[in-house]
């Protein structure tokens, strides 16, 4: 069998995808209507309250009922000792999608390309049902696509389009008035969340998160440079989420607790969240000392080649590194903990992401990561959970379709085969999962993942898997 046309397709697709799912925006009907008996429900629900030894029924893709009778011809999965949870939400990604590294020319278009399969398989095998794109580019559109139409069984897909300032190429604004255009051109193309970054100058931000307000896109990103020294203008109404623990570690010289909590009190009276990414600068920190974090990691056969080659061989964090940036990026890993209490005594809401695709912060796999880290910086397991389901549904603005377990909502779900209130490293522990409304079993999961690797590997002599020739093509 070609390799584009991986046996996933015929074990998988054929086993519930077309028969049960693909076909539903013809024929509703001919979605079947599942069963989750004798189910421990931790909803993720502000009331906190566990529902034990229930039945959750599921049709058309949605959670139509809790400890209701069951219906006829109901597909059964057992759920007697198993935990069923939100499917988790990662809020920072960077996601793979074919590009072109080389000179262009009219018709050219991409050169390198993603088995798009292979990749979003990462996220549904850790339960990662959502996740919030931080870098969007056309490309991204067609991957979702490729979601929506359920040729590819994926998670749902939220785009944020970065703006910058400065003269490289891509998004950028130097001036309030390209800001505002910026924001309205990247709007009327479909993107729903605007993600500022470092280089812009302070008027030209203000533009951008003013413009996006009156655009109804909320703003995600880092605090540009400029504001060092003068932190409290960055905060600014519709700043609506700092995308780093390491955006405030830049405005401390000491690292000390009271500069966490001024922190955390200018993000608390504007409103705005925090993603710490913790796990990147915990995988920085690693790669600065020595490439052996990835070189003996048993994840990166799950890594496309290209990738793998990116990581071992042009790794600027391990390549760029003296003892100086090594004791200050240990510090900045010690101080992100000591910001993620002062934003929880804050009572400011923290929210999981990864920055996946840093270099060793690898997709689905880094949202586990990060959960537990949360948990060793001093929140609760239920917390850490809440960071990574209702929380981000809430600030993506869908929380009436997705992150709890409540009738009506979309049967995206995570069972597993222990309690993660018990212990947080139990969210590693899947049974199986539900992609909007579909059952991938853990039989299933596992052949998602030995197809990617098996592919990689096939791939991994090729010259397009080399990092150093990714402009020849």
């Amino acid at each position: 069998m070609n390799l584009k046309q991986p046996l996933f397709l015929v074990l998988c697709f054929l086993q519930f995808w077309i028969e049960s799912c693909q076909n539903t925006k013809v024929s509703p009907t001919l979605m079947p209507t599942y069963v989750i008996r004798n189910v421990n429900i931790i909803p993720m629900t502000a009331s906190k309250e566990l529902i034990n030894n229930a039945t959750v029924i599921i049709q058309n893709r949605k959670i139509v009922a809790i400890n209701e009778a069951i219906p006829n011809n109901a597909t059964i999965i057992e759920g007697k000792g198993k935990w069923l949870l939100p499917g988790l939400i990662d809020m920072h990604v960077h996601n793979l999608a074919d590009v072109n590294f080389s000179n262009n020319f009219p018709t050219k278009g991409a050169t390198l390309f993603t088995n798009n399969q292979d990749f979003m398989s990462l996220y549904i095998t850790n339960g990662v049902t959502t996740i919030l794109e931080l870098s969007a580019r056309v490309e991204h559109f067609g991957q979702r696509n490729e979601i929506i139409k359920g040729n590819v069984i994926g998670p749902r897909v939220a785009m944020a389009f970065l703006i910058d300032g400065g003269e490289d190429s891509g998004n950028n604004a130097n001036t309030p008035e390209e800001g505002r255009q910026t924001v309205r051109i990247a709007k009327a193309q479909g993107y729903e969340f605007i993600k500022v970054y470092s280089r812009l100058n302070q008027a030209t931000f203000n533009a951008i998160v003013q413009e996006a307000q009156k655009q109804g896109m909320k703003v995600v990103g880092h605090i540009p440079n400029v504001f060092r020294g003068k932190l409290a203008e960055a905060f600014i109404p519709n700043f609506g989420l700092v995308a780093h623990a390491e955006e405030f570690s830049k405005q401390s010289k000491s690292f000390s607790f009271s500069d966490a909590q001024r922190f955390a009190q200018l993000a608390k009276e504007n409103d705005t969240w925090l993603t710490p990414t913790l796990i990147t600068m915990v995988r920085i920190a690693q790669q600065t000392h020595s490439l052996d974090s990835i070189k003996n990691s048993p994840l990166l056969k799950y890594v496309p080649p290209l990738m793998q080659s990116k990581w071992l061989f042009s790794n600027n964090y391990n390549r760029e590194t003296d003892p100086k940036r090594i004791a200050r990026i240990d510090s900045m890993v010690a101080f992100h903990q000591i910001l993620v209490k002062a934003f929880k005594e804050a009572k400011v809401p923290i929210i999981a992401g990864t920055d996946a695709g840093v270099s060793g912060v690898i997709w689905g796999f880094s949202l586990h990561d990060e959960i537990a880290l949360l948990v060793d910086a001093g929140l609760s397991p239920d917390e850490a959970l809440t960071s990574a389901t209702r929380l981000p549904a809430q600030w993506l603005g869908i929380e009436d379709k997705i992150g709890t377990v409540e009738r009506g909502k979309m049967a995206d779900l995570l069972l597993l085969d222990a309690n993660p209130l018990d212990d947080i490293a139990n969210t590693r522990k899947i049974a199986g999962v539900f992609v909007n409304g579909c059952w991938v079993n853990k039989k299933t999961l596992r052949q998602m993942l030995f197809e990617a690797q098996k592919h990689h590997k096939a791939n991994q002599a090729k010259e397009e898997s080399n990092w150093k020739n990714r402009k020849n093509f």
